[in-house]
């Protein structure tokens, strides 16, 4: 999952549930018990407020299929909100890697220090933190490192695609192993002159 699409997702959600907890603050606040105990300078909607009109609800209740139907729908609709947040929450950090053999696990933190350790190796990196994320059958190693001042990133870069990230798709292997790159240039701190 792309991170464009990941952030539309959670950002989504996050729509989602505001609105959700603003109409339900909405809808206690026409009550009295819950009036009663708000702060005076509360905003308070009217008591008398008609959300549906009697004539309205008195023609659904007509029917004896409304009120299961919409219950039955919400519900649903609820199921559906929570199953989603559970897909986004599950896509983060890999845990545990299945190995070739049952019951032959690797922590996916474990694969991850070793990718960073063989990054660290390459000519010019100064630093490199490796994150492993996605599904057990497709993994994607997100490599962040910084670079030398006078490290080239295209000779960084070529040398990490055949060693480290070769070396982490051979472990990986039958899984499919993707490498997200981001890469920083390392400043050289001023110095004070007194």
């Amino acid at each position: 999952m792309s991170a464009l699409r990941r952030g539309v997702n959670r950002a989504t959600l996050f729509c989602t549930a505001a609105a959700l907890l603003g109409a339900g603050a909405a809808l206690a606040t026409t009550a009295d018990p819950v009036r009663d105990r708000l702060p005076s300078g509360w905003p308070l909607l009217d008591t008398d407020r008609v959300w549906l009109g009697e004539r309205t609800v008195d023609g659904w209740r007509d029917h004896g299929w409304w009120t299961p139907a919409v219950i039955a729908g919400l519900s649903l609709v609820l199921l559906l909100l929570l199953l989603w947040a559970a897909l986004e929450l599950r896509s983060g950090r890999l845990r545990v890697l299945q190995l070739g053999r049952p019951g032959v696990t690797l922590a996916g933190p474990a694969l991850a220090a070793a990718i960073a350790e063989r990054v660290q190796a390459v000519d010019g990196v100064t630093r490199a933190q490796v994150r492993l994320v996605g599904r057990p059958r497709r993994l994607r190693a997100r490599i962040t490192l910084v670079l030398a001042p006078d490290g080239s990133p295209r000779a960084a870069l070529r040398q990490l695609s055949l060693q480290a990230v070769a070396e982490a798709r051979a472990a990986a292997a039958p899984r499919e192993l993707e490498a997200e790159v981001r890469m920083s240039v390392q400043t050289h701190k001023a110095r004070r002159i007194r």
